[in-house]
């Protein structure tokens, strides 16, 4: 089995607890310092709701202060969540990565979430899930920039995070 490849996974959400609808599922791997492949599909908010997913009002109004071009992205339609999720599962190269996401308690887990509401297999194994966030504070003298893209676009946070993550190994972990 391949392994030593990592995955950043970040998400467009109307909700910030597990069970929150999820409206875009944005990733790349990752491995000796390069993006190698990216991920990307918008979701269809409404098969989220049919799943039992929920919209906390408080961040659909967070999501009213975010520019125009996050904005139309997420309002886009989008795929039935069940079929992003087996997408996803199948885009991932090997039940052995390296899942990272923005915060302990956020990517990882509602898109974990999901997967059970949903009933389907949960494409990595959950020791392998990583906390980027952690990794950034703990180093704040790389600081993160966002180069391209558009903030709150779901792949270009993720690409942008993943090339801080990059930075922040290749100068403190030099292979």
């Amino acid at each position: 089995m391949k392994t030593g490849t990592d995955i950043m996974l970040d998400l467009e959400t109307l909700g910030n607890r597990p069970g929150a609808v999820i409206v875009a599922l944005g990733a790349v791997e990752f491995h000796g310092g390069e993006i190698i492949k990216e991920f990307y599909q918008r979701i269809d908010a409404e098969s989220c709701v049919a799943l039992g997913l929920k919209m906390d009002v408080s961040t659909v109004i967070w999501w009213l202060g975010q520019s125009d071009s996050a904005r139309r992205e997420i309002t886009k339609p989008g795929e039935p969540i069940r079929n992003v999720l087996s997408d996803f599962a199948d885009w991932i190269p090997y039940d052995d990565c390296r899942i990272w996401g923005n915060g302990a308690s956020f990517d990882n887990a509602l898109l974990a979430e999901v997967y059970q509401h949903a009933k389907i297999q949960l494409p990595w194994k959950f020791w392998n899930d990583r906390c980027y966030r952690t990794v950034k504070n703990l180093y704040p003298g790389i600081p993160f920039t966002f180069k391209s893209g558009t903030q709150h676009n779901a792949l270009d946070d993720a690409k942008a995070q993943a090339r801080h993550l990059i930075a922040i190994l290749d100068e403190h972990f030099p292979f």
